[in-house]
């Protein structure tokens, strides 16, 4: 008896925890959609900007890649994914952090 609720607590911590997992990346997707990313970005398509999903695969396996998108989220670019450019956003080094670890992780 007592293994079956060692068991039962065992599933429940671990949907609990699952749970919490997903919680961060709707938060990252209410930042986004506060900052006014998704006016431009949308996670699976090509806006005016380039989707979350081809930015992480653009970037992926560069170690310099989160440093490197932190400063264009902040200051803006162009030429990276064509001319239109990119403007400077009003987002905390912190937000922009946490906004380009959750765009690098689709």
């Amino acid at each position: 008896m007592e293994n079956s609720k060692m068991k039962k607590a065992m599933l429940i911590a671990a949907a609990l925890s699952a749970s919490f997992a997903a919680a961060p990346a709707f938060a990252n997707l209410q930042l986004a959609q506060q900052k006014a990313c998704m006016s431009c970005h949308a996670v699976d398509k090509k806006v005016v900007g380039p989707s979350y999903k081809e930015v992480a695969a653009k970037y992926k396996g560069q170690k310099d890649a989160e440093a490197k998108l932190v400063q264009k989220v902040i200051k803006g670019g162009v030429g990276t994914w064509g001319q239109i450019p990119m403007p400077a956003n009003n987002v905390s080094e912190a937000d922009a952090k946490t906004l380009v670890k959750w765009v690098l992780a689709q």
